[in-house]
């Protein structure tokens, strides 16, 4: 992979392009990085629009990227936008010839369009993920992961998770080091673990909204989530069946009662986790996990992360908390 070609085409977002152009268009030999040729390439004519008060004039035609080893697809403003015959043309030539091609968040839609994930796994930015599935069903979207692919053709979700993707196909193709020293430069992570599903908002659980019959038990369990609760007892305080009482639940909440509540347990560690410097053991207790085991096996389920990892992502640690020897910090943390 040393001729990279991105390409460009009207209403391109201006990070994604600028993510590609910072990996590969920058001159680092002498910190040990392969030198790269890097091609912007798109229709010819006047000048792309890209983001507010940004253009791009591409240095080559779309037939720029036939000596490429590696396409990359910026994502665009508006997927819904239909694809140009020109660019589906080129995108499928490039992938028949061997190239890698590679979309960074809504430049998924790209490669939809011109077939190349059909019967693949792929993701976009999770807000477009339910879009890019919903127009493409012979596609299988994975709204959680930060990119996906089998070697020829990936896609990577949004903003930040482009550089993800760009890094590790360098790393692939150059080795650990290159990627290391070009994430160096660009001052961010070589490899972050995890997926889409911690950066996705969520509310901190309250116990309000829609008001129905159910509402008030709610409530209740919120405000004790390290009660054990159970169905048989759910019920009761309902005063209904276990079964018209699970019926009922499903019906207003989309859930089973459990499943739902393992979902409030798993909100409210994660809220602790951003706002509190709680040992991870009475985060468990607290939020109704019965040991650390158990809430690291639900949290990494729910979010990608194990509870740790996420605190030293999301966390907000005092200097007296950074300043401390790494053994400490690390045995407070389990």
């Amino acid at each position: 992979m040393r001729s990279v070609g991105i390409l460009v085409t009207e209403h391109v977002r201006v990070f994604d392009y600028a993510v590609a152009a910072e990996v590969w268009g920058l001159d680092r030999t002498d910190r040990g990085v392969p030198a790269f040729d890097l091609r912007t390439c798109g229709p010819r004519g006047p000048a792309l629009p890209m983001g507010p008060g940004v253009t791009c004039v591409p240095d080559h035609g779309l037939d720029g990227l036939d000596e490429c080893d590696l396409v990359v697809v910026p994502g665009v403003q508006d997927p819904a936008r239909p694809v140009h015959p020109d660019v589906v043309a080129a995108l499928r030539a490039a992938h028949g010839r061997g190239a890698t091609v590679a979309s960074l968040c809504s430049g998924a839609f790209l490669l939809a369009a011109a077939g190349l994930l059909d019967g693949r796994k792929a993701t976009a930015h999770w807000l477009d993920a339910e879009q890019l599935a919903r127009r493409h069903p012979e596609v299988t979207v994975d709204p959680d992961v930060l990119f996906v692919g089998d070697g020829t053709v990936w896609t990577s979700a949004g903003v930040a998770a482009g550089i993800d993707l760009c890094l590790h196909l360098v790393r692939r193709d150059h080795g650990a080091a290159a990627a290391a020293e070009i994430a160096r430069t660009m001052v961010t992570a070589p490899f972050r673990p995890g997926g889409q599903a911690q950066f996705i908002t969520r509310p901190v659980p309250t116990g309000r909204g829609t008001s129905d019959s159910l509402t008030g038990l709610r409530e209740r369990m919120l405000d004790d989530l390290a009660h054990p609760w159970t169905v048989p007892e759910l019920a009761n305080l309902a005063h209904m069946s276990e079964r018209s009482f699970a019926r009922r639940f499903v019906q207003t909440t989309g859930d089973t009662p459990l499943q739902w509540l393992l979902t409030q347990r798993v909100l409210a560690a994660q809220h602790l986790l951003e706002v509190s410097d709680l040992p991870i053991a009475a985060i468990a207790g607290r939020c109704g996990f019965s040991t650390p085991l158990t809430l690291r096996h639900h949290f990494t389920r729910h979010v990608g992360l194990p509870p740790r990892d996420y605190r030293l992502a999301f966390g907000r640690r005092p200097e007296a908390e950074q300043d401390r020897p790494k053994a400490e910090q690390d045995r407070t943390a389990r």
